[in-house]
């Protein structure tokens, strides 16, 4: 008699914006039932039933949870909505992948880490860079030894202006922040991955709003933006360093007086790298040499991460985007934005 095919039966709180994603490429995997959804949104709803064929609609996630027999829950809320709805979920013996960041701060970052060892349940971060195909490449090297110590990471998330003019981006009561902790957080998992995931001790930052709060008459890819509750930066740089004397420099902007970015140059006692060209400087037979891939598959990274969840809340797979590298990014976030608002250097604990 044929093994009967395991499935993972998952249930999605927010079913707006980043949850279609999700629900896109699950989906597509034979392993994987879409059961039900919860959003206060009756449109949301509607739209995840038509397009994903999703039967189990709520207007409470609570409901959801206690009535679906789930395996598994998405968090696609707003950053301020991370927390109770992943705790709840994981109480109801869940496995969670929560969206970038983990929460607003580290503080309930814990709280969630604490409720999925109380349940032995997994808790995976929506961090999807660390699957890329260079910082892959990047990553193995490092664990190849071919940089040596990893001794300064520049890490660049930079639009020129690229304000979203939907959800609640610019609320820095929903959000905790801006292009610092909605794209900034991506560059960071990313650099931190390569880097060997050291242990941060203390971080230094700056944040600057002039554009965002100010109506706007410039042509962008996303205009009219609600600057009346614009609360967040528009300009965030950071400075991290980790216990092993590695030093990060973070730069994350919406709007700013610069070309748009996206990219890791990094400097190591045998050898560096720069990840928008994919090149790997160092030293061999007593000459400087630059060493490019001849290929790199072309990756769906966001394919990768949800394959990954699939497999560990199944198989019990190692997940490289655990809720502990979610809650190291968190910690750095949150001393970027104490030091900003003190002026100080902020120790990490």
């Amino acid at each position: 008699m044929a093994k009967k095919k395991k499935v993972l039966r998952v249930g999605f709180i927010g079913a707006g914006g980043i949850s279609t994603t999700h629900m896109k490429y699950l989906k597509e995997m034979d392993t994987v039932e879409l059961v039900a959804a919860a959003d206060i949104s009756t449109a949301n709803l509607e739209n995840v039933k038509e397009k994903f064929g999703i039967e189990g609609l709520y207007k409470d996630w609570k409901a959801m949870l206690k009535k679906e027999n789930l395996d598994a829950v998405n968090v696609c809320t707003p950053n301020g909505l991370h927390k109770q709805p992943v705790i709840d979920a994981l109480n109801a013996g869940c496995h969670v992948m929560v969206e970038k960041p983990l929460a607003m701060n580290a503080k309930e970052g814990e709280l969630m880490l604490k409720a999925a060892k109380k349940n032995k349940k997994q808790l995976i971060i929506g961090f999807q860079w660390r699957y890329d195909a260079k910082a892959q490449m990047f990553r193995n090297a490092e664990k190849n030894g071919q940089f040596g110590d990893i001794l300064f990471m520049k890490a660049e998330a930079l639009r020129r202006r690229g304000i979203p003019n939907w959800g609640v981006f610019g609320r820095k009561d929903l959000q905790g922040g801006g292009p610092l902790i909605d794209i900034g957080v991506h560059i960071m998992e990313m650099a931190h991955f390569i880097m060997g995931s050291p242990k941060p001790v203390s971080a230094s930052g700056s944040i600057y709003t002039y554009m965002g709060d100010k109506k706007s008459a410039t042509k962008s890819m996303w205009e009219n933006w609600d600057h009346k509750t614009y609360t967040v930066e528009d300009l965030a740089i950071g400075h991290i360093k980790f216990d092993n004397g590695a030093i990060m420099q973070v730069e994350a902007s919406f709007a700013g007086h610069m070309k748009d970015k996206w990219d890791l140059s990094f400097y190591g006692t045998k050898g560096g790298g720069n990840y928008e060209s994919g090149e790997i400087y160092t030293d061999q037979n007593d000459h400087m040499v630059t060493i490019t891939p001849d290929y790199l598959p072309n990756v769906d990274a966001f394919k990768e991460k949800m394959e990954n969840y699939v497999d560990t809340c199944l198989n019990g797979t190692p997940n490289i985007a655990n809720g502990q590298a979610g809650q190291d990014i968190q910690k750095m976030l949150d001393a970027i934005y104490k030091s900003a608002e003190t002026g100080k250097e902020v120790k990490i604990s």
